[in-house]
């Protein structure tokens, strides 16, 4: 069975149940009883093993099914976890992570077959010795099928309802024969159900299932040992089905025979007694027999033939799309915005002939539908940063060992979306300042207890949406920057003279910090030091069209505050003019626009400013930053548009408020990479266009 087109989906739910062990893993550490969490690491490692399988990757397939057997003996009470044992788990989740990798670069799983990880496991299964504990235990009855033809009864152990004895009626009447057929799979087959999800496949090319045994439930749960049976309906010979059957791997026999209707009532009838109705567990198996076979009441309906395997129960109200289609899209809504805007123009054009009621409605429901289908794609677009920073915890708990440190990570607003192509690219910035928080902001043991501080160290991961904005802030309790030895280090590479160094301020001392290799460790570790981290945080922020800010007090704790724009497509904005020249300002940045008497501008270190409702804002002259040529002469008042980022703000100065817009952003590339204040371009309606100012440089 080819089972490539189905590698997307493996992989995209593999990283899922990776995800959902890593953090029952993590609850399982702190509470060893928990029976829940448990149960949902047995089906987690049940589904990795289920789906592996299914798509051929033999190793990975192995390891989830010793880890598997192990929680089968916790789930038993027979072996205790240990802090040895959630190590041992972990090793085995970066090991089924490998394996992953290798399939994404790849489409195979390589060739370590981590025997080490496997002995490990299978020490915890010796524990259990004597108890009936592994999986691939002999059976008594796996030497009997090929000696033993009366074992076809075991068919013959079935209920059923009446629903089936009219299916099996119907089927007989219209022609077919009906053939009881019982399949005995090798013990050494690590998967059962995919096998039985074969065999009915390859049944079906002869005719329908009409009915199983034991249930399509419990093969799917895999509650049976090596043997299972059905009544195929059929118009062809018994010996072909069996042929078709027997070719399946890891089949070790298939027999049958054909029967009458009457024969297979009358025995049931006398079985029914001795079948005690078997409970059906909640479904917990990811297999692609899971779904094959259906329950007993859909007994007339088969499965499509060459179904497609289903690696996990999926409702109908949710559906994966390549980000590839999705930027399609968004570019779609992107040109058609700039259509509408181009009309909206021609319509507002003074001495243009549209003067229509009519028209006008029509241009104004333009608007409200592609702004209505631009915020439905961009929700499309939205996920969670919950996928990027779930991963978090289990890293700080390795630091913690690694380190001799103890810590604990809080979290909090994981639930704050962000643009798809934002979120992917967020993890490693993060990654960096969290690890920067354990190694260099953490104090040890002794000098916390001599500060006063709790022994347990506070890492914090906050994020919320402000404006159109997502804020995420990494902050610790730790030691904080010291300003004096990071001056220290900017003399000692000559990035500053020690007369120039007494002049800086605190912001300009950290600034240092994301100079490229501007390291403050004393020693080069595998966590930090190497003077790669700060640098790399500031220009991947940055590319994403945010920015960085540290705040720090020494001996008290630092806090990164990371800003990220919502999205990198549209945006609603403010379009400014500066003589003759169009600028937009994003929506979210602002705060208020103003009127400003030129007599009310005050000077504070020989710089503008203004008296704003208490607050004394300073005044940008846009016109100075971006080169424009002055006015003859200055108005009485100004217009000021005042600006927010946290909680500083700016007034910019404009010649022009020209209204709100929604705009297309578009990427300026590296023409003008050199020039921070430039966001981008847009288009606006009437072919021209117009420079995005980046008020968070221009802070």
């Amino acid at each position: 069975m080819d089972v490539s087109q189905y590698l997307e989906i493996f992989i995209d739910e593999t990283a899922e149940h990776i995800q959902s062990l890593s953090d029952c893993i993590m609850v399982l550490e702190k509470e060893p009883e928990n029976k829940d969490t448990i149960n949902e690491i047995f089906r987690a490692a049940h589904s990795l093993k289920g789906m592996a399988g299914t798509m051929g990757f033999k190793r990975m397939q192995h390891l989830t099914h010793d880890m598997e057997n192990v929680f089968q003996e916790v789930r038993s009470d027979k072996v205790k976890v240990t802090s040895d044992m959630i190590d041992l788990l972990f090793q085995c989740l970066d090991a089924i992570e490998a394996y992953l990798d290798n399939i994404k670069s790849t489409s195979d799983e390589g060739t370590e077959d981590n025997e080490a990880l496997i002995n490990g496991l299978n020490t915890y299964l010796a524990q259990a010795e004597g108890k009936e504990v592994p999986v691939e235990a002999p059976k008594p009855a796996a030497e009997e099928p090929k000696t033993d033809g009366g074992k076809t009864k075991k068919y013959l152990e079935i209920s059923f309802t009446d629903a089936d004895k009219n299916a099996l009626k119907e089927a007989e009447d219209a022609g077919n024969k009906l053939l009881g057929i019982t399949v005995f799979i090798q013990k050494e087959c690590l998967l059962k159900a995919a096998r039985a999800f074969l065999v009915f496949k390859a049944a079906e090319e002869f005719g329908q299932i009409v009915l199983y045994s034991p249930s399509s439930q419990d093969i799917e749960d895999e509650k049976f040992e090596y043997e299972f049976s059905f009544f195929l309906a059929t118009e062809a010979e018994l010996e072909p089905v069996l042929k078709a059957i027997k070719s399946v791997s890891e089949i070790e026999d298939a027999i049958g025979e054909q029967l009458k209707y009457e024969q297979i009532v009358a025995i049931a009838d006398k079985e029914e007694a001795d079948e005690a109705a078997k409970e059906s567990k909640p479904q917990t198996a990811v297999t692609p027999a899971a779904k094959a076979a259906p329950e007993k009441k859909e007994t007339k309906q088969a499965p499509a033939k060459g179904g497609k395997p289903v690696n996990k129960p999926v409702t109908n109200r949710t559906v994966r799309v390549d980000i590839e289609k999705l930027d399609a899209l968004m570019n779609q809504v992107s040109e058609l915005i700039i259509a509408k805007n181009s009309l909206v123009s021609i319509s507002t054009t003074e001495g243009g002939n549209f003067q229509n009621q009519s028209f006008h409605e029509q241009i104004e429901y333009l608007e409200r539908i592609t702004t209505n289908l631009h915020e439905s794609v961009m929700k499309v677009r939205m996920v969670p940063i919950e996928s990027v920073v779930n991963k978090f915890p289990r890293m700080i708990r390795d630091l913690s060992r690694k380190l001799n440190k103890k810590m604990e990570l809080y979290m909090s607003g994981e639930d704050t979306e962000l643009d798809r192509t934002v979120v992917d690219q967020i993890g490693d910035p993060l990654q960096h300042l969290l690890r920067n928080s354990a190694d260099h902001g953490l104090e040890n043991a002794e000098l916390r207890a001599e500060r006063g501080k709790p022994e347990v160290g506070s890492i914090n991961l906050n994020a919320f949406q402000e404006g159109n904005n997502v804020i995420i802030e990494v902050s610790d309790d730790g030691n904080g920057i010291d300003t004096e030895k990071v001056k220290s280090k900017a003399i000692e590479r000559g990035l500053v003279t020690p007369e120039q160094a007494e002049k800086l301020s605190q912001k300009e001392i950290i600034d240092f910090l994301f100079m490229p290799s501007f390291s403050m460790a004393k020693q080069i570790t595998d966590i930090s030091g190497r003077g790669v981290g700060l640098d790399v945080v500031k220009s991947n922020i940055e590319a994403l069209g945010g920015d960085v800010e540290v705040r720090s007090k020494l001996g008290v704790g630092t806090k990164f505050i990371v800003r990220l724009p919502l999205t990198l497509a549209i945006i609603q904005a403010l379009m400014v003019e500066i003589r003759d020249e169009k600028y937009a300002i994003a929506l979210g940045s602002i705060q208020n626009i103003e009127d400003i008497p030129v007599k009310e501008i005050r000077y504070v270190e020989a710089k503008e400013v203004i008296n704003l409702r208490g607050m004394v804002i300073p005044l940008i002259r846009l016109d100075k930053m971006l080169d424009i040529e002055p006015m003859e002469e200055e108005p009485e008042s100004l217009t000021v548009v005042v600006v927010k980022k946290g909680d500083k703000f700016a007034g910019l100065v404009v010649d022009n408020l020209m209204g709100q817009q929604e705009i297309v952003i578009k990427s300026l590339g590296k023409y003008i990479n050199n020039n921070k204040l430039i966001s981008g371009a847009t288009i606006l309606g009437d072919g021209e266009v117009a420079l995005i100012l980046d008020v968070n440089t221009l802070m």
